[in-house]
């Protein structure tokens, strides 16, 4: 797509803005590093157009502070008390199901699972925020906790303008075929691969 331009415009009878504002389903999967950040990434520019933002995040530990989480916290406050930006919204939905051992059992981890994913189902309804970004949420969906299904069914039906951001490794192939944007993120070298844990300021 050299300068912004697409190789190919389809027949749909659709104005080039229609095209271009319509709303988008984002996948980033793949085993490489990169993913969710990519997604915050995007949360930041939906910020700085004042999107209502909501961040859905599966599987990490409800304990972990991570960089991301402060940083659209405090921007939420921001635009809380000043008006600029667009206001944020965070939701832990797991205690750490892949990462750590947490209390529960793999049936209460499931029904976390599929409780979060109801309340997203009950806000892209309600039409609650513009940017969704569901951290993690191929896992749940790997692991049979969510059913594809539903969620390719509830993405199609949506109403308004909401975009939404799905991380995490081995999408779907139902998902894949139905998002709008698919990257892969291919892991070429890691430190880890050397030896060396993960640190501040990089990965969280």
């Amino acid at each position: 797509m050299p300068q912004g331009k697409p190789d190919h415009v389809p027949a749909d009878g659709l104005t080039t803005r229609q095209r271009r504002d319509r709303p988008l389903v984002v996948v980033h999967t793949g085993a490489g590093k990169g993913k969710s950040t990519a997604a915050f990434g995007l949360a930041l520019r939906a910020w700085n157009q004042g999107w209502p933002i909501g961040v859905f995040q599966f599987v990490k530990s409800a304990k972990w502070r991570v960089g991301e989480e402060s940083v659209l916290r405090t921007l939420g406050r921001v635009h809380d008390e000043t008006g600029e930006g667009g206001p944020v919204t965070w939701h832990k939905m797991g205690e750490g199901w892949s990462w750590s051992r947490r209390p529960g059992t793999e049936a209460d981890h499931a029904a976390d699972a599929a409780e979060g994913w109801a309340q997203i189902r009950r806000d892209l309804a309600a039409e609650t925020y513009r940017l969704y970004v569901l951290d993690e949420f191929t896992y749940p969906m790997k692991w049979g906790w969510v059913d594809v299904a539903d969620v390719v069914d509830a993405l199609a039906s949506r109403p308004g303008r909401q975009h939404v951001v799905i991380t995490g490794r081995d999408a779907h192939p139902d998902l894949v075929a139905y998002a709008d944007l698919v990257t892969e993120m291919t892991k070429v070298k890691h430190p880890m691969d050397a030896g060396q844990k993960g640190q501040k300021g990089i990965e969280w």
